[in-house]
C-alpha cells in the first residue's frame, strides 16, 4: 500500500467551485482498481501550536492506493483527463507526496 498527499493551491476565491468539480470526480476515482481511499480535505483552525497557518485557498487530497501501478493508472484514467481542463483555470499549483508506510 502507498499513501499520497496531494496539495492543490487554488486561485483566491475558487475553492467552492473547485470542490464542486472535485467532488463530482470522487466516486469515479473510488471505483478505480487499487483505490483504497480518496477524498478532499480543507484546513481547520485547531489552536494547536504545531499547526501551520490555515490556508483558505488550499485543498489537500488524502489518498491510499494498493500500489504504485494503481496510482500510475489513476493519473491517466479517462475521467482524470476530462477533469483537469475543467479546473485548470482554478489551480495555481499541485504538489504530491507519495509515501510508503513505515
Amino acid at each position: 500500500m502507498i499513501h499520497v498527499i496531494a496539495t492543490i493551491e487554488l486561485v483566491a476565491g475558487q475553492r467552492t467551485a473547485f470542490l464542486k468539480e472535485f467532488n463530482a470526480l470522487v466516486p469515479l476515482v473510488r471505483a478505480e482498481a487499487g483505490c483504497l481511499e480518496y477524498g478532499p480535505a480543507i484546513d481547520v483552525a485547531s489552536g494547536m501550536s504545531a499547526q501551520i497557518p490555515v490556508r483558505d485557498n488550499v485543498v489537500t487530497v488524502i489518498e491510499k492506493w494498493s500500489d504504485l501501478d494503481a496510482l500510475r493508472a489513476h493519473s491517466v484514467a479517462p475521467h482524470m483527463e476530462a477533469y483537469r481542463p475543467k479546473v485548470k483555470h482554478m489551480v495555481l499549483s499541485t504538489t504530491l507526496q507519495v509515501l510508503d508506510p513505515a
